[in-house]
């Protein structure tokens, strides 16, 4: 299962630069973009934390994951491994319409 910076409350940009492999600087360039958004606080070289509304947000994208994850492992029949990043990548990316007439097939075939 994948971990999530979220579960570890504060985090510090190193921190995030390291788990997805980019530098500081296109960390920092993203942070402000969802400070801007009132997603997350971000003080200067301290800690990273959600907002109220960015952890509201980071939980739908948690949920999209979890249940990506796993349509693609039972109903697709990919591997564990490649179900977790595909699903990475597209719990961004999916409309809401597509995600709704998955779990619909989903829930047919129960």
């Amino acid at each position: 299962m994948v971990s999530f910076l979220s579960d570890e409350g504060v985090v510090r940009v190193t921190d995030i630069a390291a788990r997805l492999g980019v530098s500081k600087p296109s960390v920092l360039t993203a942070l402000k973009v969802l400070e801007e958004q009132g997603l997350l606080e971000h003080e200067r070289y301290r800690t990273v934390s959600l907002t109220k509304k960015g952890a509201i947000q980071a939980a739908e994208i948690r949920e999209r994951h979890s249940f990506l994850t796993a349509f693609l492992q039972n109903i697709v029949r990919v591997s564990p491994d490649t179900a977790e990043k595909d699903a990475c990548k597209m719990e961004h990316l999916l409309s809401e319409e597509t995600l709704q007439k998955m779990k619909a097939l989903v829930t047919a075939r129960r």
